[in-house]
């Protein structure tokens, strides 16, 4: 126990605490990256919804053990790049963005619905959001600048989800409604949810920059 308490202190003063958490949350983010990129091959038709629900029960359970070990690493770690609070609330947010596309995917299915090619430009815009907070990821703590500016680039692109969101509604309901169209709508509003976490991660990413006066 002694040992590897003496090699947890020298990991943190040479920085290998740090390069590991970067590297956990960076794993995690591209877990959900993979978990866009399966939504958006539902709605392009390349997927049906039963294959695409199967698949995204595996990318869940990779971004669910991405965070298991940044849970495990921030408790034991002495440092950390942020406040470990913060670093907890992003990736929490970023797992909200995985388990609303699992939903998206998961009801599709259920409510026996195809994907919708409408939804492509909502969802570039997630997978757009996403790689920008994992490039300010990547910079910190190093680059406050570089981190500031990928979170504002995710909550301009979560923004533009909700737009996308906005006009689909109007369409629908420019339509006769029946079930079916009931149906889209609850689609459509856990789309907009997904963009909503997406914000949540990019508040929680630059919110914690500004705890520390950056």
């Amino acid at each position: 126990m002694v040992a590897a308490a003496v090699r947890r202190i020298l990991g943190d003063l040479t920085g290998h605490s740090h390069r590991t958490t970067v590297a956990l949350l960076t794993d995690q983010l591209n877990a959900t990256v993979k978990g866009v990129d399966l939504a958006a091959d539902l709605a392009a038709g390349h997927l049906s919804p039963a294959d695409a629900r199967t698949a995204m029960g595996a990318v869940e359970h990779e971004g669910d053990r991405h965070r298991a070990a940044l849970v495990a690493e921030l408790s034991a770690s002495l440092t950390t790049p942020i406040d470990r609070e913060d670093l907890y609330r992003f990736s929490r947010s970023v797992d909200d963005v995985l388990d609303n596309l699992r939903d998206l995917v998961r009801e599709t299915d259920l409510f026996g619905m195809p994907g919708d090619p409408a939804d492509l430009t909502a969802l570039d815009a997630v997978r757009e959001g996403l790689l920008a907070l994992r490039d300010a990821v990547a910079v910190l703590p190093a680059d406050p600048r570089r981190v500031q500016d990928g979170a504002l680039a995710a909550r301009k692109a979560a923004g533009r989800v909700r737009r996308e969101y906005q006009t689909a509604v109007a369409a629908l309901f420019r339509k006769e409604l029946g079930p079916r169209s009931l149906s889209r709508r609850e689609l459509l509003r856990r789309l907009d949810v997904i963009g909503l976490r997406l914000n949540d991660a990019a508040a929680d990413l630059s919110d914690a920059l500004l705890k520390r006066g950056h």
